[in-house]
């Protein structure tokens, strides 16, 4: 088991099965890894209103579990870092692993922290024999299910993944996104991880001026037939039949969008903090509307 592992709260459990559309803890089995991988992509946004709404985190595996237990998301270290949990929870050998994501084809492919990856092992099938999965519910627009921890393409709806022995983690692991993604690729050591390798670039990635998060706010939702995302006030769908786009251009429309199709109904937010949220995503759209004109 993982060294990152929690000992078991039950009633954590027991709200984040919950919300992942589990009546009671489910055996640890290849059929139960793929349900929880869908229903966390499915029903738990990856994203960052809680960096917009002014709000500062921890990467502590209970910490994440109870955002996303209460009708959060987050970004990678909280949505890998609570499912983790939950599978060590529910009899799963899973293990956390220093990750860095290339955004695009020119930057630089690294291990810098800046992603928590995930692989569960000992888990035996007979599509996959050696029992390692590479599961990952961090990447925003990136899988739907667990895939065979081995060199190969595996395709899920309209995406096409790579996996394939790292180039700049020695005996670690290269994921190679589809061309449509948000980002290029992500590499990741093969070594386990814990908390403590990850902080310091959780801390910039939630506060620095320039990190993506900060600077624009996201939430993703995936899907079997495709991904929702939303990037400030620009809302697409991409499927099978292509791309849709639209702008979302009045507060009531906006924050629908985030409940009704992220799941986000930010009921515990007052409403002047909701309206603060509104005109400042809408201040960055409008500032980013001027640089694309300039």
């Amino acid at each position: 088991m993982t060294s990152t592992r929690p000992s078991v709260d039950l009633s954590l459990r027991d709200a984040y099965l919950r919300r992942l559309g589990f009546d009671a803890p489910p055996p640890p089995t290849a059929a139960t890894l793929f349900a929880v991988h869908r229903a966390q992509v499915e029903r738990v946004p990856y994203e960052s209103v809680w960096v917009w709404l002014g709000e500062r985190r921890t990467i502590e595996p209970l910490d994440s579990v109870r955002y996303l237990a209460g009708g959060r998301g987050g970004y990678c270290y909280h949505q890998n870092g609570a499912m983790a949990t939950l599978l060590g929870w529910l009899g799963f050998h899973v293990h956390w692993h220093v990750g860095g994501v290339q955004g695009h084809p020119d930057a630089k492919a690294n291990v810098d922290g800046n992603h928590l990856a995930l692989t569960v092992s000992a888990l035996p099938t007979a599509d996959n024999p050696g029992g390692e999965w590479f599961v990952d519910a961090g990447l925003g627009d990136g899988p739907h299910e667990p895939m065979p921890l081995r060199t190969g393409t595996y395709t899920q709806g309209p995406h096409t993944y790579g996996l394939r022995p790292s180039e700049v983690a020695p005996g670690g692991w290269r994921f190679d996104a589809d061309p449509s993604m948000s980002l290029h690729g992500m590499d990741f050591l093969p070594g386990e991880a814990t908390p403590a390798d990850l902080t310091a670039e959780h801390e910039r990635l939630q506060a620095a001026p320039d990190s993506s998060f900060v600077r624009t706010l996201v939430a993703f939702r995936r899907d079997a037939d495709g991904v929702d995302f939303l990037r400030g006030l620009v809302l697409k769908r991409l499927d099978a039949t292509g791309e849709t786009i639209r702008e979302l251009t009045s507060a009531p429309e906006w924050h629908s969008c985030l409940a009704d199709l992220f799941g986000l109904t930010l009921s515990e937010v007052d409403t002047q903090r909701k309206t603060l949220l509104w005109h400042r995503v809408t201040a960055a759209h409008e500032k980013w509307l001027a640089g694309s004109r300039q």
